[in-house]
């Protein structure tokens, strides 16, 4: 599946870009790639943002609406953690490694989406694919 995230953003990559806006029809077709994306191997942010360059749809603009349509699956998925009581007690967490964990996760976060979002801007998607591509036939090859 490495290699289907490959050939999407090199199709993506040798596609003319564009300047559109992101529609109410290419949010749902970039809506259906994130759903794929549930396959193991396909990456979210790959499908999504090589999808709405697809569509013609600027570089910044799909690269901020890939990056917030993640928090509605991370959203949902929070919820039925927490609906479901699958998640650690906190009782037996202090504080401060909460709140060390948290800040680590919200910087690395800030920090790795802010360096993806540059990435799509300057048109690099290209290197993603290469590693995809090789960490694909190196995953068929080894199995």
């Amino acid at each position: 599946m490495l290699l289907i995230t490959s050939a999407l953003l090199t199709l993506a990559y040798i596609t003319k870009g564009g300047e559109k806006p992101v529609t109410f029809l290419n949010s749902f077709i970039i809506g259906i790639a994130q759903a794929i994306a549930v396959i193991p191997g396909i990456s979210r942010s790959g499908a999504t943002i090589s999808t709405g360059l697809l569509l013609k749809t600027g570089k910044n603009e799909i690269a901020r609406f890939s990056f917030l349509m993640v928090l509605i699956p991370i959203t949902g998925a929070a919820i039925l953690d927490i609906a479901g009581s699958e998640f650690t007690s906190a009782e037996n967490i202090g504080i401060i490694p909460l709140i060390t964990g948290f800040a680590a996760a919200f910087i690395s976060g800030l920090l790795a989406c802010s360096w993806m979002i540059k990435i799509v801007r300057n048109g690099k998607l290209i290197y993603f694919a290469i590693y995809c591509f090789i960490i694909g036939l190196i995953a068929i090859f080894a199995s």
